[in-house]
């Protein structure tokens, strides 16, 4: 039996200096949209080097509670900005953890948000649903007001993406930042919608999207391809040109 494919849902945004505390409004906005998304989500604890440390680790994620851990030196990556980590608990492994970087100025590196999604069942069945997951990436949105952002199966992004660069690939949710263009009008099943006042959602399918299913693949590269060609699928961080 073939392991089921791992996913993620990301979003990306270049250099913006931001203070402990600016990161922190964000931070708390972010937790409190995401647990109104699926009960695995209203529970958390800081990383650790074993499950049983973790597990000793609970936190409510407040305001008063991230200006702590930014103003920690662990989660101060150096002069460009603060990262930091999480997880539901909910099981062992990669699903479950949340990753934020953010507060950069760094023109080399983007901040960013990524939030591994269920592997086990039953919340892997819950969660890994188009409604769901818009309201997941909408959490994102919101708090970060990132320039891109994809929820996507690992092998599909490797599928369509050599590099995997963010900003440059289709996912099974991906989103675009205003600035980033209009998108153009796209055939079935694909849907666009807006993203509040921030940007527009692109959903390639509202069933799951895997790799195992060729129409799936085709239809992404497709997608991909269109949206390419108008210019929306270009990286959140440009590649500095070789000397």
């Amino acid at each position: 039996m073939s392991t089921p494919s791992s996913y993620y849902a990301g979003v990306y945004w270049p250099a913006r200096r931001e203070s402990a505390e600016e990161c922190a409004r964000r931070a708390e906005r972010f937790f409190s949209l995401l647990s109104r998304c699926d009960p695995i989500y209203t529970r958390w604890f800081e990383q650790a080097d074993s499950r049983k440390k973790a597990l000793q680790l609970q936190f409510e994620p407040t305001y008063e509670a991230f200006v702590r851990f930014f103003g920690m030196r662990k989660y101060r990556d150096g002069p460009h900005g603060f990262s930091f980590s999480a997880w539901t608990g909910s099981e062992e492994g990669r699903g479950g953890m949340l990753m934020v970087f953010c507060g950069s100025a760094f023109e080399g590196q983007s901040n960013k948000c990524l939030l591994y999604l269920p592997s086990s069942e039953p919340e892997r069945e819950r969660v890994l649903r188009a409604p769901v997951l818009k309201d997941v990436i909408r959490a994102m949105v919101l708090a970060w007001e990132p320039d891109w952002g994809v929820i996507t199966p690992d092998d599909l992004r490797d599928a369509l993406s050599e590099k995997g660069i963010a900003g440059t690939f289709m996912g099974w949710l991906t989103y675009f930042s205003r600035n980033r263009g209009e998108i153009p009008l796209l055939p079935d099943p694909v849907s666009c919608e807006p993203m509040e006042e921030q940007g527009s959602l692109v959903v390639l399918s509202p069933e799951r999207i895997t790799t195992a299913n060729s129409e799936h693949v085709d239809l992404a590269r497709r997608i991909q391809g269109i949206l390419l060609v108008n210019g929306l699928l270009k990286p959140v961080v440009p590649e500095r040109p070789s000397s």
